[in-house]
């Protein structure tokens, strides 16, 4: 249910803590029930777990050490850069440990741990979740009396007037220079950014004109933070998060890279091999007191009779001596690990409060590194899918903020069924129903051609979203050969499977798939790579799971990105083929109703957008009808 003002503080607490608690129980619910209910193969076949895999310790880094698990037939998976597994002997719910996935190739998966891997013959990695984010935005929601931001603007209890600055700055359009010259002065911007529009350029432009200030600037997700980096490489920046979920490119720019490089870390290094020396001794000449060999004996007592050379309860003299001196080595390693962790929060201190821009993701704006720090102004991009406490994180650090999002695209991806109906109404799109005054919409895109823009911009944006002339005749003969087959050179296509091929459905499981529409995009594809495009030009969106498993068999060996609609949003490509799945009977197209998933499914196309369905099926939706009449008029309509 969409709540927009909030009576008091303890109102909005109570409100999204139970909204948290929900999603955070549903996703860990979801995992371990899977591995409860799953045989390890299933869960393997869906991606979601990888068994039989050997491993070997690879390097060190910082306090991590980094693992390698591999196997010679890696089997597919939906692992990626940055999650959160779970490592185990094979009974995950008897025995793991925790670690983040720093690296993947062909043949194997690198896991950062802070732990020492146990020993075993195989081991198994499996998709967990990860506890930091809900317990940071619990954190946020605590310190809401504190929040340097309008608490009133927060509850929506107030108004709020923006202020316009004029501005010259070359390259932006007019709505873009509206945007940056707001938020110049103004306590709140909003940008609203169609696909296309040049959102991110748009805040980087911002983020300049504050240069000077404390700022902070944030996103949902690892990759959009990162896409500033390369915006903003040229000023004095700190990106803040897991060395594991920071792009390669950009690691120059993290927090432990520029620890590392800092002129005092010599002195991290020489209490870290004073640390490790240290623990050699113990291994090698004394014995850790374990609850069996202690005998209900504290620390103080072992030294004390090892001291006065007193045998006690069974305990030999020499027994004591090991113990004590472990105890002893422990507590001097104890006070090296306090002086060494001291040091590096100085020296990152020190790099936080120098830097021009410090960048980190919401979530990441509640770490330890930043927990005391302030701000005269917070970015936060991808408004539209975070939800609303991951938003708060960074939002309560500044007095100032500017948001940008598009509220008509994919909202936040959540488990729980209860906890989505509210929490899918995110800050962005509250405050843009509370604050219309304070949005500026971006009305230029430069991204694709003027007929694929068209057909989006009116059915989603009023038609207010204009194309540049840079690219509104953009065709793809252009940049490679066309056929006939792949409609020369018409933007926007559509196959019409005419219920040729029906959908279909795998036991156990609620996704669909298509074979005999798969096997025809697949044939596609090829054809498309004949005529001489590059892998890399081209994106193939489904809406289902399934039938994205099932394109990615028929397409082995081709290096042709394949992914979901969430997993394209913010993306794009030369040409994007859409593979729609449903054919029923019935008429039911499921979630493809979705309005905002239609939204980004077909703005990811530059030059070349062609659609897969069946019109009788799609045709239910009255959006998937439109469309179907504005290719008939304004494309090419093939019937299969």
């Amino acid at each position: 249910m969409k709540q927009k003002v909030f009576k008091s503080i303890e109102e909005y607490r109570q409100h999204f803590r139970q909204l948290i608690e929900l999603e955070r129980l549903a996703e860990k619910e979801f995992h371990l029930q899977e591995i409860k209910k799953l045989h390890g193969q299933e869960r393997e076949r869906r991606g979601r777990a990888i068994l039989h895999l050997n491993a070997k310790h690879i390097t060190n880094y910082l306090d991590f050490k980094i693992y390698r698990f591999g196997r010679h037939n890696m089997p597919e998976h939906q692992f990626k850069v940055g999650d959160i597994v779970l490592i185990s002997q094979g009974n995950p719910l008897r025995m793991n440990i925790e670690g983040t996935v720093s690296a993947i190739g062909n043949k194997f998966i690198e896991v950062m741990t802070t732990s020492q891997l146990f020993k075993a013959s195989e081991y198994r990695l499996d998709l967990f979740v990860n506890d930091i984010t809900y317990k940071r935005m619990l954190q946020a929601l605590d310190n809401l009396d504190k929040s340097l931001f309008d608490l009133k603007i927060i509850l929506g209890q107030t108004k709020v007037e923006p202020k316009f600055t004029e501005i010259k700055i070359d390259g932006l359009n007019s709505s873009q220079k509206r945007a940056v010259g707001m938020s110049i002065e103004s306590t709140l911007t909003i940008v609203h950014g169609p696909p296309g529009t040049g959102k991110t350029t748009v805040m980087a432009a911002m983020i300049r004109q504050h240069i000077g200030k404390r700022i902070l600037v944030t996103a949902e997700s690892n990759v959009a933070v990162d896409n500033f980096l390369d915006l903003l490489g040229d000023l004095k920046v700190v990106r803040i998060g897991h060395p594991a979920k920071i792009d390669s490119r950009f690691q120059r720019f993290s927090l432990d890279y520029q620890i590392r490089k800092h002129q005092r870390y010599k002195k991290v290094e020489k209490i870290t091999r004073q640390i490790d020396a240290l623990r050699r001794q113990q291994q090698e000449r004394y014995k850790k007191p374990t609850p069996s060999k202690r005998r209900g004996l504290s620390d103080e007592q072992i030294i004390q009779h090892s001291d006065e050379g007193k045998k006690t309860r069974g305990l030999s003299l020499k027994t004591l001596h090991k113990m004590s001196g472990w105890i002893k080595l422990q507590q001097q390693i104890n006070n090296l690990i306090e002086k060494r962790d001291k040091l590096v929060d100085e020296l990152a201190s020190e790099i936080i409060d120098t830097a021009d821009v410090v960048l980190a993701t919401n979530s990441g704006a509640g770490s330890e590194f930043l927990d005391a720090k302030t701000f005269d102004i917070v970015f936060i991009d991808e408004g539209s899918q975070a939800v609303e406490p991951s938003a708060l994180v960074p939002l309560i650090k500044a007095p100032k903020a500017v948001f940008a999002g598009d509220h008509k695209q994919l909202p936040p991806t959540l488990l729980s069924e209860r906890a989505a109906k509210s929490l899918q109404y995110t800050m962005f799109e509250r405050f843009v129903d509370l604050y219309p005054e304070t949005v500026q919409l971006l009305d230029v895109q430069y991204r694709m051609n003027q007929k694929i823009c068209k057909f989006f911009s009116c059915e989603f944006y009023d038609c207010k979203v204009k194309t540049d002339q840079s690219v509104k005749d953009i065709v793809l003969s252009q940049i490679v050969r066309v056929d006939e087959r792949i409609g020369m050179d018409e933007p926007i296509v559509f196959f019409d499977t005419n219920g040729l091929w029906r959908e279909a459905k795998k036991t156990g499981s609620t996704s669909r798939y298509n074979p005999g529409e798969a096997k025809f995009v697949a044939d596609l594809v090829r054809h498309f790579m004949e005529l001489g495009l590059k892998p890399v030009e081209l994106g193939v969106i489904t809406p289902y799971k399934d039938h994205e498993e099932y394109l990615k068999k028929q397409l082995k060996g081709f290096d042709v990105e394949i992914k979901s609609v969430d997993g394209f949003q913010g993306r794009e490509k030369q040409v994007i083929i859409l593979s729609l799945v449903r054919s029923n009977l019935e008429g039911d197209i499921g979630f493809l109703q979705d309005k905002r998933r239609i939204n980004v499914a077909i703005t990811r196309a530059k030059r070349k957008l062609i659609i897969v369905g069946d019109s009788k099926t799609l045709a239910t939706n009255q959006i998937f009808a439109d469309l179907l009449e504005y290719i008939k008029t304004n494309g090419l309509y093939k019937s299969l």
